[in-house]
Parts: structure tokens; sequence; C-alpha cells
């Protein structure tokens, strides 16, 4: 039997974050989160100003973590979307169906108190985090910013009710094995786009907060009909871009401006994923700090993490440009892989640009839902 219980002490935060460690010590593609990172995601992100959210922990009869569900209540989302929804995410279980329907009865229960009608997830906390359930592609690990889990996730999923609700996919480039005619018409391309006075750029770091709120425009357009999403907050955006600039290469963040308005961008990051394997339990402190400074110019894969174009400007190019930009400065820099995740299954005019570079469609991670 497991007994499940509401997080309420640092404490009992610090074993909910550190569980996954624990668990998957074994599996040679898991990679520990910071804990810096999880607990500020849990206690201080922004999205906690509009939303809110319950961690719980299930317990076996002598008190051992046996599993980890947080129950999500998206206010932007649901307002934005006119819907009842209620999110669960940071779901980690061991193989026990027991454990997990116990852990979806929590969320649930507290959901339903707020209103919620139905459950989605898992995503960590909304889809402009990690989010998705792994179910093609456990032969390797996750890059930057994506999420892991074991196999008989699915399973766990399936027997408590939980139904598909849209595939997430993501794409591998190998070295240079992938097609590079785009990157060869790119010249060709932006020619033409030229002509309707288009352009494409890397970003400017120095005026980064300039070209930030610029994006954040772009973002909240640009994907406003895929599927969960909500606006960010300034405050959001602002967040995770003050994040990502740590790590950013000016190579790999490109823009599309016409007549100086950016209408759309393409960004990629390197896979800290190749260090953070090495740093135990997600701690900086006392050695990992150096293991990611040190290590950092070493990275030979990049994942292309966001890439969209306001509608309007869609069907003339401008995501082939964008991509060929990056797959150009990955060819100069001597990257051996890239990933360009994650896009929904649906998505057939970016499917079809990264599919026309040869990228191989070779993860897909899930959304699920159930009426509650």
């Amino acid at each position: 039997m497991s007994n499940v219980a509401a997080v309420k002490t640092k404490k009992e935060l610090a074993s909910f974050i550190d569980f996954p460690h624990e668990l998957h010590k074994n599996d040679p593609n898991y990679v520990p989160e910071l804990f810096i990172a999880q607990r500020d995601l849990l206690t201080t992100h922004p999205f906690l100003k509009h939303s809110s959210l319950q961690t719980f922990l299930a317990f076996d009869d002598t008190g051992k973590v046996v599993g980890r569900i947080a129950a999500i209540f998206n206010t932007n989302h649901n307002q934005f979307n006119n819907a009842s929804d209620g999110f669960f995410g940071f779901f980690d279980c061991i193989n026990d169906q027991k454990v997990a329907n116990s852990l979806f009865e929590a969320a649930t229960s507290w959901l339903k108190e707020k209103g919620a009608n139905k459950l989605v997830g898992p995503a960590n906390p909304s889809t402009n985090e990690t989010c998705g359930l792994l179910v093609k592609g456990f032969d390797s690990p996750p890059l930057v910013m994506m999420p892991y889990n074991p196999q008989y996730y699915m399973e766990l999923f399936a027997n408590a009710g939980l139904t598909k609700q849209v595939d997430l996919f993501a794409y591998s480039w190998k070295g240079n094995a992938y097609n590079d005619k785009a990157v060869k018409m790119l010249d060709l391309l932006q020619g033409r786009l030229q002509r309707n006075n288009i352009t494409i750029r890397k970003i400017n770091l120095k005026k980064f907060k300039e070209e930030a709120a610029a994006l954040r425009e772009v973002y909240n357009k640009a994907w406003d009909k895929n599927l969960g999403f909500f606006p960010m907050t300034n405050e959001e955006f602002d967040y995770t871009a003050n994040d990502l600039k740590m790590i950013l290469d000016q190579d790999f963040a490109v823009l599309a401006e016409q007549d100086g308005k950016i209408i759309g961008f393409g960004v990629a990051i390197p896979d800290l994923n190749q260090i953070l394997r090495t740093i135990k339990k997600g701690r900086l402190l006392p050695t990992g700090i150096f293991k990611l400074l040190l290590n950092k110019s070493k990275i030979k894969g990049i994942r292309i993490m966001l890439l969209g174009v306001i509608d309007g400007y869609r069907k003339m190019g401008i995501e082939a440009c964008l991509y060929g930009e990056i797959m150009r400065s990955y060819t100069k820099k001597g990257m051996d892989y890239a990933e360009a995740s994650w896009t929904l299954e649906h998505n057939d005019m970016v499917n079809r640009a990264i599919e026309a570079i040869g990228g191989e469609q070779y993860k897909t991670y899930r959304i699920y839902e159930k009426a509650i």
C-alpha cells in the first residue's frame, strides 16, 4: 500500500526533487535536473503568480518515497483557451500500478476542488517548459530541457485511464548526415525574401533586453494556435530569456525582420545535458559548477528549441531560412549532432521544413488526457 501526502516542508520538497535520481540511478540515459532550477520552478517561478501548483509524494509502508506528482491549475491557460483543464506534471513512480493510481487520484482530487473537469499532462508545469511523456526513442538520453522517463510509464498511464491527446515530435541529425540542399539554397531564398524587405540576421546580444522584448511579442503571436498554448507574461518570458542568455551562442539565434520589425525567429542552444549527466544529483556545489564552466566549450550538440513565424508571413520560406542558418552555423562549428524539438505531430509546415534538410523523426512525446 502507498500513502500519498501533500508536500509542505523544505525537506519534503528536497525529497520530491531528489526522488528521480534514486529511481533512475541505474538508467544510463537518465540526466539529473539541476536542483536549484527545479526548486525555483516549484517555488518562485513567475508562473506561480497567476497559477497554482501542489506537489505530492507517495510513501510505502516503511516511509520510503516511491512516487511523486504535481497537480497544476493553470489559470492563464484556461482563460486563454476558455477551458477548465487541470494539469499534472513532475510524475515519477516505481513500476507499481497501485502507487501510480494513488498519485493520479491525489492530483485529480486537488484539481477537482479547483473546478477542473479534465486531467492533462505531463506538463512541468506548462507547455512553455518541459512537457510530454517519452513514448518512442528510449535508446538515447534526452537533449537539454527535454523530458525523459522509462518505458513502463506508458503502461502506468494507460492503466490509469489516460489516453493520447496529441504527440510531439523530436527530429535528429548526426554529423553532416543531413540534406544540405536547403543550406545551399539559403542565399537564393534570402534573395527572394529581400525583395519583400525581409532579412535574416543574428541576435544582437549587446541589445539583448530590447531584442527579448520584440521576441516575446513574436513568441506570443507565432505560437497562439499551438495546443495548450497560452501567452507568457512579460515576467515569465524575461525569466526564460535570462536563463537562455547564459548559454546562448549568437550564431544559433537568428531573427527574420521586415523593415526593422521582427516577424520570426529560431533559437538553438548547446546540449548542456552532455555535462549535466556527470553532475551528481543535479548539485552545482561544490564541484558541479566547475564541470559546467570548464566543459561548456566541449559541447558538440545543439537543440533547436524555438522556431516560429507570425501569421501572414508563413509559407514564404522564412522557416527554411531560419533552420538553414542554424544548420550552416552547426556545420561551421563542426558539431556532431542536432535535434529540433518539439513540434506538434500535425504541424505539417514545420515538420516538412525539418524533413527537407534531412531531419529524422526519432523521438515521440505524448500529452495525455482524461475526463475527471
